[in-house]
């Protein structure tokens, strides 16, 4: 740490002053930003474990943003990279860095309280994370990158945890900046709306999953507003968990559905077995899964996996979920 002291030390005082703007090469717009002050958020500083992942609570003022730029062809490794070296130049030091698979696979996400779509998207096959801290002037100061891709643009989320910005007022929803509509490619259909997928779920990470911990999360899917109904559309989750139960003709499942706080427990508990129950009849009717073979249940606000004091945390929590319910 002595190095990094000196190193940051050295620094002009109007960049230690500011807090980390990322600087894309290509065009890129603001498509969201959420603030809190007084705030914290638990950084993970190590791979998502079913156990529990290493997290480091960092307090301060917070800021959420999210970004879309026109990578074109770029990759998520080389668009981390020119971040990572922003965050050098800056002073600070990386203290944990990891793409999908090194991450623990799709339910690291969960740990980071990922923006929703389509301001913010993520890839469960490509995303990468890096996290890294610095010695500020009055108290330390974080900043963690989710970075994704999809069809035509790239995506990156920013938490900048710290000393207060001055004027900085909580919640805004800032406009979107370094936009020139004419060089930005169109929406991709992957982020337009709930019945086409933000991502390609590999069967062999659903397998992983299920084999290792029991259960995943199919967080594609898309329900009508208001409804328990399904939205149209392919599901890549759904094809690979129909792929999964063809490769172990053996083995049962339960889909079981989940809400957010909102409501009533009783409303709660039929809601999310309605929707788990229209998921399962997608399985048999579309994908020809055995009907003996997939259950369909709820819990309702029971098992939450963020909190639900949050939009961002009560959209995490409402989800359904696969559970291998066979023991052999």
């Amino acid at each position: 740490m002595i190095w990094l002291a000196a190193l940051v030390c050295g620094l002009p005082a109007a960049l230690m002053a500011q807090g980390f703007e990322p600087q894309f090469s290509a065009p890129s717009e603001l498509t969201t930003e959420r603030r809190e002050t007084p705030g914290s958020y638990r950084m993970p500083v190590g791979p998502w474990r079913a156990i529990g992942g290493a997290t480091v609570l960092a307090e301060g003022a917070v800021r959420q943003s999210a970004y879309r730029i026109a990578i074109g062809d770029g990759t998520t490794q080389s668009l981390l990279a020119d971040l990572r070296g922003q965050l050098t130049t800056a002073g600070y030091q990386v203290l944990f860095e990891c793409d999908a698979v090194k991450c623990g696979g799709f339910d690291f996400r969960f740990d980071t309280n990922v923006l929703p779509e389509p301001e913010m998207h993520v890839d469960l096959g490509d995303f990468r994370y890096l996290a890294a801290r610095r010695d500020g002037a009055d108290q330390p100061e974080f900043v963690s990158l989710l970075v994704s891709r999809s069809r035509n643009s790239g995506f990156v989320q920013v938490f900048r945890v710290g000393k207060s910005e001055p004027g900085a007022a909580a919640n805004p929803v800032e406009p979107a900046q370094n936009l020139d509509p004419a060089r930005l490619p169109p929406p991709d259909p992957a982020t337009a709306g709930p019945a086409i997928l933000p991502a390609i779920v590999p069967a062999s990470t659903l397998a992983q999953a299920l084999n290792q911990l029991g259960h995943a999360a199919l967080d594609d899917l898309a329900f009508a507003t208001g409804t328990a109904d399904l939205a149209p559309g392919t599901y890549p989750s759904l094809v690979a968990l129909a792929d999964y139960l063809a490769e172990n003709p053996t083995r049962q499942v339960a889909l079981v559905g989940h809400t957010d706080a909102a409501g009533a427990l009783a409303a709660n508990v039929a809601l999310s077995k309605r929707r788990a129950a229209s998921v399962r009849a997608r399985l048999i009717g579309d994908l020809g899964v055995d009907p003996g073979r997939v259950s369909a249940e709820g819990v309702g606000y029971l098992a939450p996996r963020s909190g639900n004091l949050t939009v961002a945390g009560r959209a995490q929590n409402r989800r359904v979920e696969v559970v291998l319910t066979s023991t052999q």
